[in-house]
């Protein structure tokens, strides 16, 4: 039985091609927190910074995969998983050659109305926060997603 970050890099590959192009590598699920890792070569600017979009959609992946790998684990359903609005900061730019993109779980009490709404209701929303992070650790991207799960 294969891992649930190489199950996540396989959903990404057969349903999100946008993903392949970026390079992304799902590195670590743990402690609910997931960390994915792209390199700028094939998302840089011409500044050679990473690109405004490819942080975008680097920090919505990092959300997607959150929530699916969250349900998962709960045992639901996770193939109607999508983005309904983003809101992104840029405080920095990225030049550093292999960027790290992580979400960490929200708070238990949101988390908890998210499922009890989504079984109650057959769907529901989420807010999580996804950072795409410089060489040093510091935020260069931070993004407020609300993710929305419904039934098929």
């Amino acid at each position: 039985m294969s891992s649930p970050i190489e199950r996540l890099a396989q959903v990404f590959a057969r349903d999100i091609p946008l993903s392949q192009a970026m390079g992304v590598q799902v590195l670590c699920w743990q402690d609910r927190q997931l960390r994915l890792q792209f390199p700028l070569a094939p998302n840089s600017n011409h500044q050679a910074s990473m690109f405004g979009g490819s942080m975008y959609c680097a920090a919505v992946l990092a959300g997607w995969g959150w929530l699916h790998l969250a349900l998962q684990e709960e045992g639901t359903d996770s193939t109607h998983i999508v983005v309904q609005s983003g809101q992104i900061d840029y405080p920095r730019p990225i030049m550093h050659d292999s960027i790290i993109a992580l979400c960490q779980a929200p708070d238990a009490h949101s988390w908890q109305r998210f499922l009890t709404t989504y079984h109650k209701r057959g769907k529901a929303r989420l807010q999580v926060i996804s950072r795409v992070l410089t060489a040093d650790g510091a935020d260069g991207a931070v993004l407020t997603g609300q993710f929305v799960l419904h039934q098929g």
